[in-house]
């Protein structure tokens, strides 16, 4: 398995970006999009993504055998007095390869970067009942609180959103 950052200008297969969210949606991942998500609008989601990558989002694929597999997102913040921090976002892993490190290592791959960047702390929300809300503190990250009833699931129910955070060294 390879990390790769997935940079403007650069391809990614259509295919198999919207076959990764589709099937992490389906798998009952909380992460914006519900179960009524079709493959055209997943294939949108991703064009408009490419069209932010750079300053304002950076995004890193995980590529097995030829195959997209995994993917997270940093969104640096913008604003003069947030430039020491940014947001993890979208942590993605297809069902299919979960249990192989694959989320451990993309993490991995986007708080390096946001250290080389000088971010100072990242911020991430996750649904409070998830395995990633479990995995998160194994990985140094703190849990911050929970807010009740805060996003819709795939399936539409509400359920309750955990913030962490991690703070880096300079």
């Amino acid at each position: 398995m390879i990390i790769r950052e997935w940079q403007a200008g650069d391809t990614a297969d259509p295919e198999q970006l919207a076959g990764l969210l589709l099937s992490c949606v389906q798998g009952g991942a909380s992460i914006g999009f519900l179960s009524s998500l079709h493959h055209g609008e997943a294939e949108d989601y991703w064009q408009a993504l490419a069209a932010k990558l750079g300053v304002e989002l950076r995004c890193w694929l995980a590529i097995s055998e030829g195959c997209i597999i995994g993917s997270v997102q940093l969104a640096p913040c913008g604003k003069a007095n947030g430039r020491h921090r940014a947001e993890i976002q979208k942590l993605m892993v297809h069902p299919d390869a979960r249990g192989q490190g694959v989320a451990a290592k993309l993490m991995q791959q986007a708080e390096a970067a946001a250290q080389a960047d000088g971010r100072l702390l990242l911020v991430l929300d996750t649904d409070a009942d998830s395995l990633a809300a479990q995995l998160y503190p194994r990985w140094g990250w703190q849990h911050a609180g929970d807010i009740p009833g805060y996003a819709a699931s795939p399936d539409g129910r509400l359920h309750a959103t955990r913030y962490f955070y991690k703070q880096l060294t300079s």
